[in-house]
């Protein structure tokens, strides 16, 4: 699943629109690299995203095409 599409449908992030540009801006990390909107997310992946002056990170347990709010918390596990 793309990278923006995941952080929406967990709703680490609100709208896909803000995600594509937390990536573009270079504020959004998978395993300790720099990503983009269009990368791949799979299960076991560490993201680690930047909101101001204090991140997040996060692994991946599932990937799903859409999720209901109170299921979106048993997509990723904050580390």
């Amino acid at each position: 699943m793309r990278l923006d599409k995941f952080l929406k449908v967990s709703r680490l992030i609100k709208r896909r629109t803000v995600a594509n540009d937390a990536c573009d801006a270079g504020r959004v990390m998978i395993n300790g690299k720099p990503a983009k909107a269009s990368a791949t997310v799979k299960a076991g992946d560490v993201l680690e995203i930047g909101f101001g002056a204090k991140a997040v990170k996060v692994e991946v347990l599932d990937v799903q095409e859409s999720t209901k709010k109170d299921d979106a918390k048993e997509l990723y596990k904050y580390l």
